[in-house]
């Protein structure tokens, strides 16, 4: 019997990367008008990449698509198995991150996210949301989501739990991290480099990473 629950947990996480990896931007970027995004200004397959190059229709079917695929994994695992919950989200979330389909290039994890926080802890989707909003607004985007993909543990944590708050830090430590690496080292001072990356989400010289 356990070994039976590890056989099926091990495909529950490799099925939520598996279905995280599938670049939905990249291929509605190539059917819609023959450019491959990793070729595309810096390179990053993202819903925002997708939408200077095919507009609202493709970034809308392709953003449904990496939603739910974030909502799988942890739809599978069920409400009685936390931890597979958390580590299927982590999954679905690395997946799209560093596609392997795509040499390991990918998105910045939002869309699986909010997928994953919809299925499993609908606050966190909110504060995901909210912190995107507020960044908008001000015109600080990306430092809008920084602040809620810091803030998705300690908030689920006071709503939830700690079982809860691990799935928040499941969820938020790959986007934290693909925030950090990009698609490439940074130049000069790689120490204050990396800081700016995780808050603004680009290089100091204004290039979107």
């Amino acid at each position: 019997m356990g070994q039976t629950l590890g056989v099926e947990a091990l495909g529950v996480v490799g099925l939520s990367f598996v279905l995280g990896a599938v670049p939905s931007s990249n291929v509605a970027a190539r059917r819609t008008r023959g450019v491959d995004l990793r070729d595309y200004g810096v390179g990053t397959v993202s819903g925002s990449a997708l939408y200077r190059v095919a507009g609202f229709g493709p970034l809308a079917v392709a953003g449904i698509v990496d939603v739910a695929k974030g909502a799988v994994g942890p739809l599978l695992a069920g409400p009685d198995r936390p931890v597979l919950a958390a580590v299927a989200a982590a999954a679905a979330v690395a997946g799209h991150n560093w596609s392997p389909i795509l040499r390991g290039r990918g998105g910045r994890g939002i869309a699986p996210s909010l997928g994953a926080l919809l299925a499993r802890a609908w606050p966190g989707a909110a504060l995901l949301g909210a912190g995107m909003v507020a960044g908008k607004v001000f015109r600080q985007t990306s430092a809008g989501a920084f602040v809620a993909e810091v803030a998705l543990a300690p908030v689920l944590a006071r709503w939830g739990g700690r079982d809860a708050a691990l799935f928040g830090a499941a969820v938020a430590l790959p986007m934290l991290a693909k925030r950090v690496l990009a698609e490439s080292r940074p130049d000069g001072d790689r120490g204050r480099a990396y800081v700016h990356r995780l808050v603004f989400d680009h290089d100091r010289a204004g290039v979107t990473t």
